[in-house]
């Protein structure tokens, strides 16, 4: 369970203007499992999806999505990585696009702090409802649980999509 007993991300508007979603997802492993999870090819593709091209700091590669609808290769620059600590992945054909992924070990578990920023509010709701069920496909990958399934979206939508002010389909 994360540090704020909740799944949930949180959205808060930066001086700035941007909208912040972040998300904190904790486990009882060392970072190196978590890192693992986040970079090694085998784990990658078991909760999200699959990352072509060379894996260091100011390579650009192919990131593709592999659960979703229909899977789709997007371009993406490997901004920082510090082995075990912080990877940060931008996309250089989506506007603004910039992911920070960081872990922060502490008492014999890791947290892994995801946060991505938007210029405003459009399309947020359905980003931060995505993002929230890769980092559950992620949460499954850590501790072994099933993995959410496609055909649970509907119900996953409906539980979770309002709390980020994403409306019911149908």
């Amino acid at each position: 369970m994360d540090e704020t007993g909740t799944r949930r991300g949180s959205v808060t508007t930066e001086d700035d203007g941007r909208q912040r979603l972040e998300f904190r997802r904790t486990w009882p492993v060392p970072a190196d499992d978590v890192w693992t999870a986040l970079t090694r090819p085998d784990r990658l593709a078991r909760w999200i999806g699959r990352y072509d091209g060379e894996r260091a700091p100011g390579a650009t590669g192919t990131f593709t999505l592999t659960f979703e609808l229909e899977p789709a290769a997007e371009r993406v620059t490997v901004a920082e990585c510090v082995e075990q600590r912080r990877l940060v992945l931008e996309w250089p054909d989506q506007e603004g696009w910039r992911v920070e992924l960081d872990l922060v070990t502490r008492g014999g578990g890791t947290t892994l702090v995801f946060v991505q920023r938007f210029p405003d509010a459009t399309g947020l709701p359905d980003y931060a409802t995505g993002w929230h069920w890769y980092l559950d496909k992620l949460d499954a990958e850590m501790t072994g649980k099933p993995q959410p399934r496609a055909a649970d979206w509907d119900a996953f939508l409906a539980e979770v999509g309002p709390a980020y002010g994403r409306a019911p389909e149908g």
